[in-house]
């Protein structure tokens, strides 16, 4: 196999991506997630201290992140170690978004 055979299936294999800029996204990605997170337990500690007690909807949106991510890595790879990190979130998520929209209808005036 020549020089422009191997050029010629990486770019295939690639879809004539540059490898360089997938890196940065994937990167730029994660410090995205963890400036969010970072930015949640801020929020949070905030809220608690001024005794407004917790938010567990913004504990669903925190985790949803990294539900989707391993939601999308189990069907790509299909590993089992995705698949049950992808559940274990997706139950995370579930239960705070749950008991957030729980705790909006108990303390609603309308409803």
């Amino acid at each position: 196999m020549n020089k422009e055979e191997i050029l010629a299936k990486s770019r295939a294999e690639n879809k004539n991506k540059d490898i360089y800029e997938i890196e940065v996204l994937k990167q730029a990605n994660s410090c995205g997630i963890i400036v969010m997170a970072v930015l949640a337990v801020f929020f949070f500690s905030v809220q608690i201290f001024v005794g407004g007690g917790q938010n567990w909807g913004m504990w669903a949106l925190v985790f949803s992140p990294s539900m989707a991510t391993f939601w999308v890595k189990y069907i790509k790879l299909g590993r089992k170690h995705e698949l049950l990190m992808a559940i274990a979130y997706t139950v995370i998520v579930a239960v705070g978004a749950g008991y957030h929209i729980y705790n909006l209808i108990a303390s609603s005036t309308i409803l």
